[in-house]
């Protein structure tokens, strides 16, 4: 059971309404830290990858980090590739052992968004054991190669959101709803709960079939959290906090331990101070538990 797709667990979570936390890793010690919090909390857990520290690592290696740490831990867990805008890059973690793939074409024209979304989903699903998501619709800010200036973000639109997962095939959707990837520039940020309600309803009103993504978790209100659970929200993705986070904590301990020279020492209070901002994710989209 540790290691699973993204549907699985998600479907789960959109039946009984928390959502599971999905978390970008750049290094093994964010790896580390992200179990830790999934066993401590008993919740099941999505760890990501974008496509830059997907490439630095190398999937190989990427794939054996996972399947060492998951395969050990009582807690499903699963390894997805985040906006990656390649097809061919989508096939290689598919085909490495990523047992979720993000074909990101958003930012194409919509027929063409189907087609190179389908083509992912169909190679992928041939495999089998893999699921895909999609995108309709564009998130504003930035995910490491994928950028959107705010006044270019669309929002998607709810039937052609039904046509899209039907034509596409994809197990799983992000419909652009009014969030950001990066740091929100304001303490109450519009986000179309609604929209997202609404989208819900359509795909999975006589049965969960295609759970729902929310991207760009990261300072998102805590009652708008409840909200987008609410509206079916099954998986949260949070990026650039744990950035944040590592680099903070990173700058915390040097400062204050200049003489120091224990790389060991260091790498344990990132570690911690990753794990407590997981746990803390965990806790809002109420995942604790489920696993």
């Amino acid at each position: 059971m540790s290691i699973v797709n993204a549907k699985e667990i998600m479907i789960e979570a959109a039946k009984n309404k928390y959502a599971v936390g999905a978390f970008n890793i750049t290094d093994l010690l964010q790896f580390e830290a992200v179990i830790d919090a999934a066993v401590e909390t008993k919740s099941p857990v999505i760890v990501q990858t974008s496509v830059k520290p997907s490439q630095f690592l190398g999937t190989k290696m990427m794939v054996a980090i996972y399947r060492t740490l998951a395969e050990s831990a009582p807690v499903p867990v699963c390894l997805h590739l985040d906006h990656c805008t390649d097809i061919a890059y989508c096939k290689t973690c598919a085909d490495a052992g990523y047992t979720n793939i993000m074909i990101d074409a958003s930012k194409q024209a919509y027929e063409e968004n189907i087609r190179q979304t389908k083509e992912v989903a169909d190679y992928c699903h041939a495999i089998g054991g893999i699921s895909v998501e999609g995108e309709l619709g564009t998130v504003g800010g930035v995910e490491d190669q994928v950028k959107v200036a705010e006044d270019e973000a669309q929002l998607a639109n709810p039937q052609q959101s039904v046509e899209f997962c039907e034509r596409t095939g994809v197990d799983i959707f992000a419909p652009a709803i009014g969030t950001a990837h990066g740091v929100y520039k304001t303490k109450n940020p519009k986000i179309d709960t609604e929209r997202m309600a609404t989208i819900h309803k359509m795909l999975n009103g006589n049965g969960i079939k295609t759970p729902l993504v929310v991207h760009g978790g990261t300072g998102l209100p805590e009652d708008t959290i409840k909200k987008l659970l609410a509206a079916g929200g099954a998986k949260f993705n949070v990026s650039t906090e744990l950035k944040r986070t590592l680099i903070d904590a990173k700058f915390e301990y040097i400062s204050a331990h200049r003489e120091e020279y224990d790389p060991g020492k260091l790498d344990k209070f990132v570690r911690d101070a990753t794990r407590k901002a997981v746990i803390h994710w965990m806790e809002m989209v109420e995942s604790v538990g489920k696993a």
